[in-house]
């Protein structure tokens, strides 16, 4: 199998956010979304995919994953990771990963729900450390959620 990573493109949108939507709604069904499907679409058309910082990760021509990034002055963020469900446990969302920890300012910060237990696995195993715990009240789905951050070993 050939995992292309490259940048999304205008034309992506519609595959990204079928993507978000289905990973959302097969893996993460405990927290309901705050938006409708159409919403998300134009969402991922007219803010995400144009704020160029979102990486696709595609197999065989279909969009099989996404992440997105941003930085700050204090470090960096991974505001999206999602998986299409049929693709988990291929190595693609570590790809993905990869690209943002040799790439970004650390340290790399990251939100997922607690409830997310495989979510969370696959962070810790990568050398993320949960940071903060919450309740909820400060996200959209209104579920409690952690914060996890990664810096280099030499740090």
């Amino acid at each position: 199998m050939t995992v292309d990573l490259r940048a999304a493109a205008p034309g992506d949108a519609a595959a990204v956010a079928e993507v978000f939507l289905r990973s959302r709604k097969d893996l993460v069904a405990f927290a309901p979304l705050a938006h409708s499907d159409e919403d998300v679409r134009g969402w991922v058309a007219r803010r995400l995919i144009p704020a160029g910082r979102t990486t696709i990760a595609v197999v065989d021509g279909a969009i099989v994953g996404f992440m997105s990034v941003s930085t700050a002055s204090d470090g960096s963020w991974i505001t999206h990771l999602y998986l299409h469900p049929g693709w988990i446990g291929r190595g693609i969302g570590t790809r993905l990963l990869e690209l943002a920890l040799g790439g970004l300012p650390p340290p790399i910060r990251l939100y997922t729900f607690q409830e997310n237990r495989r979510a969370r696995t696959f962070y810790e195993r990568r050398g993320f450390h949960a940071v903060k715990l919450s309740d909820g009240s400060g996200n959209e789905e209104k579920c409690p959620d952690v914060l996890y951050e990664w810096r280099p070993a030499d740090a």
